[in-house]
């Protein structure tokens, strides 16, 4: 007599439970294992069809234990002693915390789930602009419309964590909405962070799309970066502007350092190689200013007078004598820009553009998708 999958694998459950301390030592089939990503991968249990996504680092400065989100399929449940989430799968509701999941999302086709968004007037996303109607704005992190969350019924809220757990986590926990900690923003490497978009893929049932569509980045992104000579000249390229007093400057171990050097230049901050900014008083930026021969993502400043308005005290470094500032506000939507948002998972794109500012020679006649040169 032949037995239903999730009879058979009820009972490999069962037995596994009675043998071991650890439900996570039953997860031994590795499904996905990430090529560039550190922070997560997709395991589950041979003959399932259940899945679990393991989160390794849920926030900065994380300790080891992971985050475990299981996708049941076909009725299965997840092994006595799983302390993780459980999520029905596909997951069909979608409530996203951060616009950079709206755009995996629509790289993988798949905006139409998204039920609920953080911030709405700020994101960018051509669909979920016209459906405005239909998506709620729940509020951000750390004042989250919880009412309204519940009466979306999302079947999983991706969300993040900072330097600790998210303020959400304990009321989802009582209303019984199940969550998932994207770590993307952590990886150091560019190509891991576009990679997460397989985590969001297996999430909704189309982990082929994901791995797919994330190929065509990969290689994209590795084509370009191999235009970039070795032995080519490297200009110094400077960060930001200033919040109030202090000037954060991104770790030379982020994926934005990372996409300079792969750019053929070099990031003039070298004191930090932790996974989060730091921030650096006026005069140590003046000094790491007036080293660059190139200065990017200047934030709100739109023009070369507003930056010398601005920071009078900067308006004769190099960079700025040189006309040579770029800010990343090219594809600005309604208070939205795409560079925070499709940009977080396009690295390829931001590559190209780096590239045409740093050395214009490698890609002559191409146009700039999120920055442009202030004037």
């Amino acid at each position: 007599m032949k037995f239903p999958r999730h009879i058979i694998f009820a009972a490999i459950l069962a037995a596994v439970s009675c043998s071991t301390h650890n439900a996570a030592d039953v997860f031994d089939d590795v499904r996905y294992r990430p090529g560039f990503a550190e922070g997560f991968e997709i395991i589950g249990i041979q003959d399932s069809l259940s899945s679990v996504i393991r989160v390794k680092a849920a926030w900065q400065g994380a300790d080891s234990s992971a985050f475990d989100l299981f996708i049941s399929r076909n009725g299965e449940t997840p092994p006595e002693g799983f302390d993780g989430q459980t999520v029905n799968g596909p997951a069909r509701r979608i409530v996203a915390m951060s616009s950079s999941y709206v755009a995996m999302l629509d790289l993988l086709k798949e905006t139409h789930r998204i039920v609920g968004v953080s911030g709405i007037d700020f994101i960018s996303n051509a669909y979920v602009r016209e459906h405005r109607a239909g998506i709620a704005d729940v509020g951000n992190e750390t004042a989250a419309d919880f009412e309204t969350i519940a009466a979306l019924a999302p079947d999983i809220v991706l969300l993040y964590g900072i330097t600790a757990s998210s303020a959400m986590e304990a009321m989802l926990r009582k209303l019984k909405i199940p969550y998932l900690y994207m770590g993307e923003y952590l990886e150091p490497s560019p190509l891991g962070r576009a990679e997460w978009i397989v985590a969001v893929a297996e999430l909704t049932g189309c982990r082929d799309v994901g791995e797919a569509v994330f190929g065509q980045i990969k290689t994209r992104y590795r084509h370009l970066a191999n235009a970039v000579p070795d032995d080519i000249d490297r200009p110094k390229v400077m960060l930001n502007t200033p919040y109030g007093d202090t000037w954060y400057m991104a770790s030379r171990g982020t994926a934005m350092a990372a996409m300079i050097e792969d750019a053929g230049a070099e990031y003039v901050y070298r004191g930090n190689s932790s996974n989060k900014s730091l921030p650096v008083d006026m005069e140590e930026a003046y000094i790491l200013a007036s080293e660059a021969d190139f200065w990017l993502n200047t934030g709100k400043i739109g023009s070369l007078e507003e930056l010398k308005n601005a920071y009078p005290k900067f308006a004769g470094v190099k960079s700025v004598d040189t006309g040579n500032v770029y800010n990343c506000d090219k594809r600005i939507s309604g208070s939205g820009n795409d560079f925070w948002e499709s940009g977080q998972v396009r690295p390829d794109l931001v590559l190209e553009d780096l590239i045409r500012i740093f050395h214009p020679e490698i890609l002559e006649g191409r146009d700039l998708c999120y920055y442009r040169k202030l004037e």
